[in-house]
């Protein structure tokens, strides 16, 4: 058994890797925050930051789990688990995981219209961002991207029941959070009815917040990777004692330990999606085993980050905070690193 990525994965990877290296450096992802007024570093057009979504569109990314029959590429989990990691090194200021990696196979396996306002022709051209609430005991507050998506997947906890909701039937509050880029709100509202079910079928709801997960859980892996390489490049450059301080024995220890998590990490996110991709029965388990690790190297690699960086990593001109912010933002969503241990602990009987 080959136990590695194809090529043709690999390639599409790298592919994405470059696009975004190009459309969505720092400076696009501090102008998807809002403008306090302070100047905190250098920002783009806004215009940039819709320009990295249509550009996912154009190179075949937000299709990459649609069906071929509906203008995608119909792949698996083992396919954008590398493409999910690279929106999380870029920080890219978009709902990607809950488009691509859960709204579109979901309303694809619930047999949802190709056509209309929120369909996956609208995801796979890049017109259509959807927003998700689906873990379980969300009460709907601080939904990351919900304040300007095109739709919020919910999950009724009454009926167990997906809802897809336009913003007017969620009653979209904005609400400012940790990481400004996220446009996060609360869903004041919640209208849910017969005529926006997505699907009821526990199999599926249970489907598509597993991809979440595993898809945050790479976009974590893709941000601790940052986070040290950033680090890498600043203690390599600062000097002090007129030699650089990543000559220092303390420093480099801090960022062995680092690297040492996100690689003990990034095997169980791999695995993970391999355990989506071919539906095997431990796949709760294996997701959750992922979110828990990359939760845990991502918020390890930011401190270590921070603590190598210095009173400089606290600035908000800096360009850390943003990954360092997001990261903290995405190890709480999709469940946390203690609700996942929790469930591993309870798939093997503890």
């Amino acid at each position: 058994m080959r136990f590695a990525f194809t090529e043709d994965q690999l390639g599409f990877r790298d592919a994405v890797r470059s696009m975004l290296d190009k459309e969505c450096p720092a400076e696009v992802v501090r102008a998807a925050w809002p403008d306090d007024g302070t100047g905190a570093g250098a920002r783009a057009e806004p215009a940039a930051v819709a320009a990295v979504w249509a550009r996912l569109a154009d190179i075949g990314v937000l299709g990459v789990a649609v069906p071929e029959a509906a203008g995608g590429l119909g792949l698996a989990e083992l396919d954008w688990v590398l493409l999910a990691e690279e929106a999380g090194y870029a920080a890219v200021p978009h709902p990607f995981v809950e488009t691509v990696a859960v709204a579109a196979p979901l309303l694809a396996s619930a047999g949802a219209p190709t056509g209309g306002g929120r369909s996956l022709a609208g995801i796979v051209g890049g017109t259509v961002r959807i927003a998700a609430a689906l873990t379980p005991g969300h009460d709907g507050r601080a939904v990351p991207y919900a304040a300007r998506a095109d739709g919020v997947l919910v999950h009724a906890r009454s009926t167990g029941a997906v809802h897809l909701l336009g913003p007017d039937e969620a009653g979209v509050h904005s609400v400012r959070t940790v990481d400004g880029a996220i446009d996060a709100a609360d869903l004041t509202d919640r209208r849910c009815h017969d005529g926006n079910v997505v699907t009821a079928a526990p199999a599926l709801v249970d489907q598509a917040f597993d991809r979440g997960a595993l898809g945050a859980a790479a976009q974590l892996l893709g941000l601790a990777r940052h986070m040290l390489d950033l680090t890498v490049g600043y203690v390599v450059e600062r000097r002090q004692f007129g030699v650089p301080v990543g000559s220092f024995q303390a420093v480099k220890h801090h960022l062995a330990d680092a690297l040492v998590h996100l690689e003990l990490a990034r095997p169980a996110v791999h695995r993970a999606a391999y355990s989506a991709a071919v539906g095997s029965p431990n796949r709760a388990r294996d997701v959750s085993m992922a979110k828990a690790m990359a939760s845990d190297a991502a918020r390890l690699v930011g401190a270590k980050a921070l603590q190598c960086h210095g009173a400089i990593g606290y600035t908000v001109e800096y360009d850390l905070h943003l990954y360092l912010k997001r990261a903290w933002a995405l190890a709480a969503t999709w469940g946390t690193a203690a609700w996942h241990r929790d469930r591993v602990g309870r798939a093997m009987g503890i």
